[in-house]
């Protein structure tokens, strides 16, 4: 627990071969449970998170196959098993049949940390750029009860950016502008980090099959977030890059959620300002 709070942390992961174990094991002792999400990979991410939680279950002395603890998805909005057994261990492995994205990988992993009865839950992607070693910080705004909803920000200066290329600095600008027209939501900045955290009281008020489904959903979670006045909190952090390689092709990205938003917009404005209906 973290101040008093169940805290559940999501980890969406696509082709994360040789990351994966490694993020799930430098989480803090804090996390309650951990919901890997593995989309369909096509590489060993699904073996290497089997593994991995095969020495837990050895570790931890407990008897039985440890494939009771893997529960098949079908992609996004799925109904999982009627069987809720699996979830009462730390570590909740989870594969899609299909891949559906990188929302809808959080998305189910949002699902089954409501059904454990977490009261946080936070997301950290699979690929070794979020540095789980500031997850409290992610996570005090909204324990604290200062937002629904805290996310990373890594233009908060030039030194948080540095990593960053010139055009990945251009391609986040244009979509934080366009993010903040869409949201409502002025004062929040980088809208592509996933770095997140919100409350289950939060997420039971959102419609998670509703919310985009690949890598536009952060841009469309916040759109949902305003339009059920919930707010939002920026937490900075520095940009951490690697060995891996990010799935985001801006250049057919960008015109493609700038379409996504600006939809996003008026059915926001319709929502909160002309009655919910």
């Amino acid at each position: 627990m973290y101040k008093s709070h169940t805290v559940g942390v999501v980890i969406p992961a696509y082709n994360e071969e040789g990351f994966i174990g490694d993020v799930i094991d430098s989480l803090p002792e804090f996390v309650d449970q951990v919901f890997v999400i593995d989309d369909c990979s096509t590489d060993d991410t699904w073996t290497e998170i089997k593994e991995y939680v095969d020495a837990e279950v050895q570790q931890a002395g407990v008897t039985g196959d440890s494939a009771e603890q893997i529960m098949v998805a079908d992609g996004a909005g799925t109904t999982v098993s009627e069987s809720q057994s699996f979830l009462d261990k730390r570590i909740v492995p989870v594969r899609h049949q299909t891949n559906g994205g990188r929302g809808a990988a959080v998305q189910t992993g949002y699902e089954l940390a409501l059904m454990s009865g977490m009261d946080a839950v936070a997301v950290l992607d699979g690929d070794g750029q979020m540095d789980p070693g500031i997850l409290d910080k992610i996570l005090d705004p909204v324990v604290d009860g200062e937002a629904d909803y805290a996310k990373g920000n890594r233009l908060i200066s030039r030194n948080h950016c540095a990593q960053m290329s010139n055009w990945r600095l251009f391609g986040n600008a244009l979509l934080t502008m366009l993010t903040k027209i869409a949201s409502g939501h002025w004062k929040m900045r980088d809208p592509q980090n996933g770095y997140t955290a919100i409350s289950a009281t939060a997420l039971e008020q959102l419609s998670l099959t509703d919310l985009f489904d690949d890598y536009g959903f952060l841009n469309d979670i916040l759109i949902h977030l305003d339009a059920n006045g919930m707010t939002v909190q920026d937490v900075p952090m520095e940009a951490l890059y690697g060995d891996e390689s990010s799935g985001i092709r801006y250049g057919s990205f960008v015109p493609k959620l700038s379409m996504l938003l600006l939809s996003g917009y008026f059915w926001r404005l319709k929502r909160k300002y002309f009655g919910r209906d």
